[in-house]
């Protein structure tokens, strides 16, 4: 069984805090309580309730958000709710009752969105579907994820990319995206609609890509490492996130002033990535890093 981790995100309004799982605890359904009466149907959100300064609770995804009331400040108690839910979760509680998750289907939409890579084609859903990101090349390689596995079975799918809120598909040339777009699209929603699993509980864990692993890594890294990594994070991932692929930075050798990256999802054997990797990230790179980059790189370019 996967542990549930939680971490504690800050929002706009300073009386709201979230509480992100690293696994979903809904199946893509929302529900709000503003008091212990309405949380009949979320064993969760009534043992909330019995922490006299919770005002109202919303579970959503992989999130529990709380709203307090003025007389503690979050910073003071944030860490107990946190050890609260993740205690609560990991003994088995009950997050929402049979009885009302079943009451209606969450209509899902899904649309298909073209990407500079002529082989791949992105299905963009409505909600979050996933905490990480997954790549798989393989149908082997897609044990961790029902949804990858169930989409290998088409006999055109190549690999799959995917990330929060949509899933990237590469094809081989045997098929045109015209003959088989509103199929796989048609396929997808219906699989998200139906609340089945998109990977399993364990799939970030065992792929290294949980917040906690991903922020141990980022600690481990160089300072020049880091400056490079925060840069791809604000100025490149959002670009190439909306054409259905990632970039990831593998390493920065000081020597050389080399910089390794792997380029996932419709990034990856794009026509066009060379030009972005060179005129691109390798230009920003070493304007905004003077003298400590050379040359960009991607190890499977």
């Amino acid at each position: 069984m996967s542990t549930f981790k939680v971490s504690v995100q800050e929002t706009s309004n300073n009386t709201i805090v979230k509480f992100e799982l690293n696994q979903f605890i809904t199946q893509h359904q929302s529900f709000e309580f503003n008091n212990i009466d309405e949380a009949k149907v979320s064993p969760l959100a009534q043992q909330l309730f019995y922490l006299p300064f919770v005002k109202k609770v919303y579970i959503s995804g992989n999130f529990v958000a709380v709203e307090r009331y003025e007389i503690v400040e979050w910073n003071d108690v944030q860490d107990e709710v946190a050890e609260q839910i993740e205690a609560y979760l990991n003994d088995g509680g009950l997050v929402i009752e049979a009885s009302a998750t079943g009451r209606k289907k969450v209509p899902i939409t899904v649309y298909a969105e073209s990407t500079p890579n002529p082989s791949v084609m992105k299905f963009v859903a409505n909600k979050k579907i996933v905490t990480a990101l997954f790549e798989f090349t393989s149908i082997d390689d897609a044990k961790l994820s029902p949804l990858a596995t169930e989409l290998f079975h088409f006999p055109f799918v190549k690999s799959i990319f995917i990330d929060e809120n949509y899933v990237s598909i590469t094809k081989y040339d045997m098929a045109e995206w015209q003959d088989i777009t509103i199929e796989l699209r048609e396929f997808i929603r219906s699989y998200i609609e139906n609340g089945k699993d998109i990977v399993s509980p364990e799939a970030s864990t065992t792929q290294q890509t949980s917040t906690k692993q991903l922020d141990d890594k980022y600690e481990a890294l160089d300072d020049t490492s880091k400056e490079i990594v925060n840069i791809l994070e604000e100025y490149v991932k959002p670009a190439v996130a909306s054409d259905g692929g990632n970039i990831q930075f593998i390493s920065y050798d000081a020597d050389t002033k080399n910089v390794s990256v792997l380029l996932q999802g419709a990034c990856s054997g794009c026509p066009s990535s060379t030009y972005t990797l060179k005129s691109g990230i390798e230009n920003m790179l070493k304007e905004m890093m003077p003298g400590k980059v050379e040359m960009v790189e991607a190890i499977n370019g």
